[in-house]
């Protein structure tokens, strides 16, 4: 009878250590090998269809300037992509997006603006319709794409609907925008700095309009994370005391809601909503020869760090994507006596 009386209390502690949300989850991140760059190397972005296809952007330095670099990820390793026209030209990549079948990737070329598309025929380019002096960022969605930056006259939203491009406006007193999302042809959002502040944009398919969101005082805007079902996560830093802290403003189908997670100062551009349904992001590692990310479910965050790197002395995740039921982080380490070159991890299988 004791021993039974034993074997069921363990059981009782072992259910409890499992449920109890002072648990810290560490999942295990694994190394990916990537084909290396010319060091050092900027990584941009990284998109994925799925577990089988994922692709990633950014510039590596020559000698005489920046160049474009394209990883494509096949579900079991990556490998360099230089099919896409004016490869071994100057100019970086920006954002990867998938519309409907095709990858879509911003480029500067020498200045100039296109957007870069591949399909089952192989890649071709859709030059922007003017020269900017800043190209800020980049959406696409079926039946519809947008680049926001400046020219000599200021402020310019582009407008891409599968056949022309047009110019539009955008409400009094927005300076620039910052960045630019978008769920669908007729609902894209934009972060913008204004007279008095950050606030959200939001476009119906006929006009951009102040989407009205509730941010904290004195914050700004990292990212927007739009998905189907409706649900809007807004991450950026505010201010208080001259000291910078991360917050999420969330919106689930009915109200807006600002929390701040213990992230410290984190840049949350890279953040993800995970296969198991929290919002994944990198963030600044206290170990230099291991990346660290941060889980945030609710009102729990917990951490996990990579794999460790023999004689690493900075390994810094740029971004991250959900492919199936794993995640997929690209971005730089930098091993000691050397520049910092590609890495990629992934969580899951």
């Amino acid at each position: 009878m004791n021993g039974l009386r034993a074997v069921i209390i363990c059981l009782v502690i072992a259910c409890a250590a499992v449920v109890s949300p002072a648990v810290a989850v560490t999942p295990d991140w694994s190394a990916l090998p990537v084909p290396a760059a010319a060091p050092p190397v900027t990584v941009s972005d990284v998109a994925a269809r799925g577990p089988r296809e994922a692709w990633a952007t950014g510039y590596e330095h020559a000698a005489d300037g920046p160049r474009p670099m394209l990883y494509r990820w096949n579900g079991s390793s990556w490998s360099r992509d230089t099919g896409f026209p004016g490869a071994g030209e100057p100019g970086w990549l920006g954002k990867a997006q998938f519309v409907g079948e095709e990858v879509w990737v911003f480029r500067n070329r020498v200045g100039d603006g296109e957007i870069l598309r591949r399909s089952a025929g192989g890649w071709n380019a859709v030059p922007l319709p003017q020269t900017l002096w800043i190209y800020q960022d980049f959406a696409a969605v079926p039946g519809a794409a947008w680049v926001v930056g400046e020219d000599d006259t200021g402020l310019k939203v582009l407008h891409y609907d599968g056949s022309r491009w047009t110019a539009q406006s955008t409400p009094d007193g927005v300076r620039y925008l910052m960045g630019i999302t978008a769920r669908t042809a007729t609902d894209a959002w934009a972060w913008a700095d204004t007279d008095s502040g950050t606030i959200l944009l939001r476009w119906n398919g006929t006009v951009w309009r102040d989407a009205k969101v509730p941010l904290p005082p004195d914050s700004n805007v990292h990212t927007i994370l739009l998905e189907p079902s409706g649900r809007v996560t807004v991450g950026g830093s505010r201010y208080t005391d001259g000291m910078a802290r991360t917050y999420l403003t969330t919106f689930d189908g009915h109200t807006w809601r600002t929390t701040h997670p213990p992230l410290g100062n984190t840049y949350t551009e890279a953040m993800v909503r995970g296969p198991d349904g929290a919002l994944w992001l990198p963030v600044r590692s206290d170990r230099a020869f291991q990346s660290k990310y941060a889980r945030v479910d609710g009102v729990r965050t917990t951490f996990s760090y990579g794999p460790e790197r023999p004689n690493a002395i900075d390994v810094t995740p740029r971004a991250l994507a959900r492919a199936g039921f794993s995640l997929l982080s690209f971005g730089t380490v930098e091993i000691y006596g050397s520049k910092p070159n590609l890495m990629s991890e992934r969580l899951g299988g």
